[in-house]
């Protein structure tokens, strides 16, 4: 047990010599205690049923810099990759749909999103000092990027804009088509607002949290996901497409199309019913699942759903079929453009992704049982959010929109008692090699829109909740109260009754 004690490391891993480094590497994959190790890896898959309840002595916590067995940090890597699987491949899925890009562009998106939050996750984990200065890039723990869902409501919006503008191309009949350059626009405009983010990085936090308190924060936070769980239920019911709107002859009569294998009119009790699979299945692995299935829950449900749709035959394979084995960054392109009536709310989207990394990092270093204030604190603060902007413009080149830091992950760190960022670049691995598979994001994107539907209302709720939670921090006076009144008014209306 010596080896892996409970206690924190230190900040940064001790100074080894190359030979010290090559024998420690030989001992690891070399040796049953540097592979396996004694962890009781049993604790990850006991389900939490009343008449298995027992005593069990505490797994050990695994610092920053702690050794660990190969194989468990792969194991807990693995588990970190499906925490954030669902919350990685929806905005691309949904956006992708906006733009009604093709389903060659839908796969390449989903891939590359999974492929570049790998990357971009290992330079916050990381944790680079810029030379010669205070300044760090990255947080030093386990702190995984995923694609923001507050880019959604923002990107969805000027994509209807586009269409109704002429900037995107519709048929003579009013179909929309695809519209690869609207995509192109976004992905400019956002590498130009990131250095808003950038910018942000290097003023004290204090002053941050002054200009932007959670009585800010919080209800932003809430209404984008309120305005998220809309899209979330139309897929739910069939679609967020054309078929929508149940017009009575054409290719969208029915739900996703005729074309497709089980067509239904929109808000059929079929679609309910898959939708319904997806979360009910969810809501139970929490009640019921062992820590790594609650910490999966919403993928395992999203497995669920699609082992019923495809025995019932809602599943299109022919997609699978015709993709590629294998994709990477920069198969496809996109032109890149500044458009001009989004500069503004992208602006305010950054800003929102600043202050949630605050939020994240804080509670990635409470769970990590690292310090919460002080001048360690502050720099790791400093560099997750200058990590955060740079990773929007590189997110940009790489054809995905803005990243931010995911809180679920925070919840697989205290499940699992392990903050080592050994773990932290095993799910990079992990979300690298599945986005090179092709296959797999094929796949991913053949998923009925239904089922994608039940898994994205949970997660759109848990966004929603994230800035209750916020709104929580703050003392309920006369003047928040009336100013929370104010904002919910304006918010809530607009959400409600957009046009």
């Amino acid at each position: 047990m010596a080896e892996y004690p409970d206690r924190i490391g230190p900040d940064h891993a001790p100074k080894r010599s190359f030979g010290e480094k090559c024998r420690r590497l030989a001992k690891a994959f070399s040796t049953r205690e540097g592979l396996i190790g004694n962890y009781d890896y049993a604790f990850l898959f006991k389900p939490n049923l009343p008449f298995l309840k027992k005593e069990r002595r505490a797994a050990p916590f695994f610092g920053l810099n702690d050794r660990m067995p190969v194989f468990l940090a792969l194991l807990l890597g693995f588990q970190h990759a499906l925490a954030m699987l669902a919350g990685v491949i929806t905005p691309p899925i949904i956006l992708a749909n906006a733009a009604n890009l093709t389903p060659e562009l839908q796969k390449y998106l989903v891939s590359t999103s999974l492929i570049v939050c790998g990357i971009l996750s290992s330079i916050q984990i990381t944790r680079f000092h810029i030379y010669k200065t205070p300044y760090y890039i990255g947080t030093g723990l386990i702190s995984v990027v995923g694609t923001s869902f507050a880019t959604i409501p923002v990107a969805t919006g000027a994509l209807s804009q586009m269409y109704a503008t002429g900037f995107c191309p519709t048929a003579a009949n009013g179909t929309k088509l695809p519209c690869p350059d609207g995509y192109g626009a976004i992905l400019g405009t956002q590498c130009i607002c990131a250095l808003l983010e950038i910018l942000m990085a290097f003023t004290p936090p204090r002053i941050l949290k002054r200009i932007f308190p959670p009585l800010v924060t919080g209800p932003t936070v809430m209404l984008i996901g309120v305005k998220l769980i809309q899209s979330g239920f139309q897929n739910w019911a069939g679609g967020s497409g054309d078929c929508k709107s149940m017009p009575a002859t054409g290719l969208f009569r029915l739900c996703p199309n005729i074309n497709a294998p089980r067509p239904l009119p929109w808000g059929s009790a079929e679609f309910i019913g898959l939708g319904f699979s997806v979360f009910i299945t969810i809501i139970l692995c929490e009640r019921f699942g062992s820590p790594i299935m609650k910490s999966t829950a919403v993928v395992i449900g999203l497995l669920v759903g699609c082992i019923i749709a495809g025995a019932t035959g809602y599943f299109d394979k022919s997609t699978i079929d015709a993709s590629p084995a294998a994709s990477f960054i920069w198969v496809h392109t996109f032109k890149l453009s500044v458009y001009g009536p989004i500069v503004l709310p992208l602006l305010a989207v950054y800003m929102v992704l600043a202050m949630e990394a605050i939020g994240d990092i804080t509670a990635t270093c409470d769970v990590s049982r690292l310090e919460v204030d002080g001048e360690l604190f502050d720099s790791r603060i400093q560099g997750g959010v200058l990590a955060d902007g740079l990773n929007g413009i590189l997110a940009g080149l790489c054809t995905i929109t803005p990243m931010s830091t995911f809180a679920q992950n925070n919840g697989v760190i205290a499940l699992t008692r392990c903050a080592n960022r050994k773990a932290g670049y095993a799910c990079c691995f992990w979300l690298i090699i599945m986005g090179i598979f092709a296959k797999f994001a094929a796949a991913l994107v053949a998923i009925p829109s239904s089922v994608l539907g039940g898994m994205t209302t949970f997660l759109f709720s848990a966004v929603t909740v994230s800035g209750i939670r916020i709104i929580s921090t703050m003392p309920f006076t006369r003047r928040n109260r009336f100013i929370l009144t104010a904002g919910f008014a304006l918010g809530f209306g607009a959400t409600m009754v957009p046009k």
